[in-house]
């Protein structure tokens, strides 16, 4: 630490600090502000972009018969709205018998969604359809994604369909008792003791 015999050389050595380094403390000072007005301002946009979301969503699902806008609506924004948009698209068609458009509609809600607590629903949903188009190994390839937590229950239920569709009588039993072991709601607890008991029938 340098020592100043007077006020001078301390007016002296401040000068010269501010000669040697001014620019740069400008330049950082002017950086920082940018910076704290860049981040505000894209807070703000962000929080913009969402209540606009938000607003079509809602008008989306009023006009939820309305299959090409409810499309459109979706591929225009890929975020969570978008993703809940896919979800209802998927269970309409669902509805109609469409199983190759709703599993299109899960698909792509599975691969934009941001929620890791929503893609086990997805994965679920979307197991259920490729039963149903009988893609049986798809549909076992999509329930390895919901291993445990509070979904498991319900994957190793439809884990037992896929299985019973496939001839595995065994491996479904296995299935809907590590589901019946799992702590199901009981609602689905009475229908994997349905399940149970039809295979031992």
């Amino acid at each position: 630490m340098e020592i100043y015999n007077n006020e001078d050389e301390q007016l002296d050595a401040v000068r010269n600090f501010f000669r040697e380094n001014g620019k740069a403390i400008v330049v950082g000072v002017v950086l920082g502000i940018g910076g704290l007005f860049g981040w505000r301002y894209w807070q703000s946009q962000q929080h913009t972009n969402l209540t606009t979301a938000s607003v079509s969503f809602d008008n989306a699902m009023l006009q939820s018969e309305n299959t090409a806008g409810l499309e459109a609506f979706i591929q225009a924004n890929d975020n969570t709205y978008g993703v809940f948009g896919a979800l209802k698209l998927a269970q309409d068609l669902v509805e109609k018998g469409d199983f190759a458009k709703a599993k299109q509609q899960l698909q792509w809600a599975q691969t934009h969604t941001k929620d890791d607590n929503l893609l086990p629903a997805i994965n679920l949903r979307l197991a259920r359809v490729q039963l149903q188009e009988k893609q049986f190994d798809d549909a076992l390839k999509t329930l390895d994604a919901v291993q445990k937590g509070g979904w498991f229950a319900q994957a190793q239920a439809i884990r037992g369909d896929v299985l019973v569709a496939k001839g595995d009588t065994k491996g479904a039993r296995d299935a809907y008792t590590q589901a019946f072991e799992d702590n199901p709601s009981p609602v689905l607890k009475e229908l994997l003791r349905i399940k149970l008991n039809n295979l031992a029938a």
